[in-house]
């Protein structure tokens, strides 16, 4: 998602240092649970790649509510989604959450991004 024309790289990186000054702990706690302890450590770019999945979550949120018509790869992206969420979650309130914690970092770097000058 970050690599579509509408959005340009600096802004990218001014937006990602703004909302992870605010937002470190959903950052986190969303690194944790889709990329773990040691990929998180070995990754440099960890903090896009998290901004950039909680984009997809985003975008598929628009799809589930019928905002956007599904496309052909909606199914498994749908699916993709929730298996990296739901990795080692006992029950749908835990699921939720981390949904909840994806959705409302693409809200907020949406609204950082469209606010920069």
């Amino acid at each position: 998602m970050l690599k579509s024309a509408e959005y340009s790289e600096e802004k990218i990186h001014e937006a990602i240092k703004i909302l992870y000054t605010d937002r470190k702990n959903e950052f986190q706690e969303l690194a944790q649970v889709i990329l773990g302890e040691k990929r998180l450590k070995e990754m440099s770019n960890w903090k896009e790649f998290i901004l950039n999945f909680s984009l997809d979550v985003g975008d598929s949120f628009r799809t589930w509510t019928g905002q956007k018509p599904p496309s052909v790869t909606s199914p498994q992206k749908a699916l993709t989604i929730l298996r990296k969420v739901g990795n080692r979650k006992t029950s749908m309130n835990q699921l939720t959450h981390m949904l909840n914690i994806a959705y409302n970092l693409s809200s907020e770097f949406k609204e950082i991004y469209r606010r920069l000058k």
